[in-house]
């Protein structure tokens, strides 16, 4: 019997993804374990292997396809013994529309027990995908005729659907007041010469619709604060100087990722999230890292980074942020976390606020370090200063509790001896 190979599910946020690559063609006999494609999800590309063996039957989603949604058959293996795909084991893997003369002639009407446009409370054959889409514009799926197999309607056909096909007007006045408002994207563009398009990558689209999502419905507020360094410079100074002998170098941001792990463990009412139903308060303190790669932003963790030295936090920091360049992290690599850190002071910025990265509730925006002249003791003198803004979830974290942390977390930087104790 055929076994369906089907989208995975590799974060647990995902709902569709791009075929990018595969590994196998048509005839191919594969083994269990064997990488047979490559998915790019929200955060990087992942190598998907084959559970079962057996040989390569037909291959449904070609490479390059976007918008696949979890869980569609994206091909058909065969079990030992079989010649041919059986006709039960047809997919409802969200495909390109294909071309006018590549229709086959036997794709009319469906048969009468399976329509492709049901009335009177028959089911719909159409494609998570597909609803989804015609949900967002509005469009009736029992005007459509699917083009899919057994009739299913998928993508293309919502995408080509015709106004003439979408009786949105006949309805009530109060369904048409609920129609969403045109997205600012469809709004025209003018393109001059020399201009070029550049489309957009699953992972910038996951990436925009995550910081929306966090800006519109996360009440965010903002603390900055300005550390003195010089003692942390200090201290880095003399650590270097033991740890190089072992190949490593500790970074201001590996001390900040420290002594944030360590706030967090002394406030673990700020290691939590906000649910609909409770408060999830994490037992270990797992930092989220932004690493800035040509595919977009990513977070790689440190887990349990306020039981590890600077020396680890230092080596680990290093081979994830090469592997996160390099899209090769593991699943448990980048998901999850309870808190983050992005640091844009090696560019020279000063301060910034950064949107928090949910379902996390705070995250620090950490700016240059740099000289300023301060008044100590009625003196003016000279101190290097770091600026830093946490953002905040207000539904989890109160204003007077971020206060609370960021003076633990200003103790833990300007007597670093604190956080190495």
């Amino acid at each position: 019997m055929s076994i369906n190979i089907l989208m995975p599910a590799l974060s647990p946020t995902m709902t569709e993804g791009k075929l990018a690559k595969w590994h196998v063609k048509v005839g191919d006999t594969v083994k269990s374990g064997q990488v047979v494609c490559e998915i790019e999800t929200d955060k990087a590309t992942m190598e998907v292997e084959a559970v079962d063996e057996g040989k390569i039957g037909q291959i449904l989603v070609e490479e390059g396809t976007e918008g696949v949604a979890v869980n569609a058959v994206i091909a058909v293996l065969l079990e030992e013994g079989e010649k041919e795909v059986a006709k039960s084991a047809a997919p409802a893997a969200e495909k390109p529309a294909p071309k006018a003369e590549e229709k086959p002639a036997a794709a009319a009407p469906a048969p009468a027990a399976k329509p492709a446009a049901p009335s009177g409370g028959t089911r719909l054959f159409a494609s998570p995908l597909a609803r989804r889409i015609a949900a967002e514009k509005g469009i009736d799926l029992a005007g459509l005729k699917g083009s899919g197999p057994n009739g299913r309607i998928v993508k293309a056909d919502v995408e080509n659907a015709k106004p003439a096909a979408a009786p949105v007007a006949a309805q009530a006045p109060k369904a048409a007041a609920k129609a969403p408002a045109p997205a600012t994207g469809s709004q025209p563009v003018f393109v001059a010469p020399g201009d070029s398009r550049v489309p957009h990558t699953s992972i910038r689209k996951v990436i925009a619709r995550r910081m929306l999502e966090s800006k519109q419905t996360v009440p965010h507020f903002y603390l900055t604060v300005d550390f003195e360094i010089d003692a942390l410079l200090t201290a880095r100074t003399a650590i270097n100087a033991v740890v190089e002998k072992k190949g490593t170098k500790v970074s201001v941001n590996d001390m900040v990722i420290k002594a944030c792990a360590k706030a967090l463990r002394d406030h673990p009412e700020c290691n939590a999230s906000w649910t609909e139903e409770e408060m999830i308060q994490y037992g270990a303190v797992d930092i989220s890292v932004a690493v800035a790669t040509d595919r977009g932003l990513i977070t790689p963790i440190v887990r349990n980074a306020d039981m590890k030295g600077l020396a680890q936090i230092s080596i680990e920091m290093k081979d994830l942020a090469s592997r996160a360049k390099s899209g090769k992290l593991k699943l448990e690599e980048f998901q999850g976390g309870g808190f983050t850190i992005s640091n844009l002071g090696m560019f020279g910025i000063r301060d910034f606020g950064a949107i928090i990265n949910t379902p996390q509730s705070m995250i620090l925006a950490v700016g240059a370090g740099e000289e300023r002249v301060v008044v100590r003791k009625g003196e003016m003198v000279i101190r290097n200063i770091m600026s830093c803004t946490l953002a905040v979830d207000h539904r989890v974290v109160d204003g007077a509790l971020g206060a609370q942390f960021l003076q633990t977390l200003t103790a833990y930087i300007e007597q670093p001896a604190a956080m190495l104790a």
